[in-house]
């Protein structure tokens, strides 16, 4: 399987959402191999999901984020797993940047891509995910790593911290109330009543 970013216990809590369900899934014989997209330009996924998997004995493998495709195409990859930082009302789900084309290449090459994110994250103030703000960060992140510059001093970037996945290329999202298969609309909309117990302030 894939996963991108990290949705493990260091960003979330207990065991995460995605990388809970991987670990979970690798208890249960049911993964031969993780990989895991190095997630630029902060590194979340080398530094952070690649130290937790192999911390909970999870046989993973780490890629460029340019490499998702090509496993896809060499049928290596069985489904894919991210999380998310909010999820419109139609189940478009905002997650790091890069989410948006790892669902596009999971679905030109027919491979299920789960969201998993706690009731917290949904957002039904936000009819789609055009409605979700996006965070611009600071431009060295992209010139430079780690301090080093690696593009020209003044070259202009482009830097959003997440992108949308649309919910038709989403197979399922998976909550602690359990599972949305092909969400859209109608199928969320009684999550609403489970969403009074949560005080989210966005």
């Amino acid at each position: 399987m894939l996963t991108h970013c990290n949705a493990g216990a260091l960003a979330t809590g207990g065991i995460g959402t995605a990388l809970g369900i991987i670990t979970e899934a690798h208890r249960r014989g049911r993964i031969a191999m993780v990989y895991a997209d190095e997630t630029r330009p902060l590194l979340q996924g080398a530094r952070l999901t690649a130290w937790e998997l192999l911390q909970g004995g999870v046989p993973v493998t780490l890629i460029c984020d340019n490499m998702a495709g090509a496993l896809m195409a060499q049928g290596r990859i069985g489904y894919v797993v991210i999380g998310a930082d909010r999820i419109a009302a139609n189940g478009d789900a905002a997650n790091k940047t890069g989410s948006y084309g790892l669902a596009a290449l999971a679905h030109l090459h027919r491979i299920p891509l789960y969201v998993a994110a706690p009731l917290s994250t949904f957002d039904f103030g936000v009819a789609t995910g055009a409605g979700i703000p996006i965070e611009y960060r600071r431009p060295d992140e992209v010139r430079k790593f780690q301090g080093i510059a690696t593009a020209p001093a003044h070259v202009r970037t482009y830097n959003p911290s997440f992108d949308v996945v649309p919910h038709r290329y989403i197979a399922a999202i998976i909550t602690e109330a359990g599972v949305i298969k092909t969400p859209d609309a109608r199928k969320l909309r009684p999550l609403k009543k489970l969403l009074k117990f949560f005080k989210v302030n966005y």
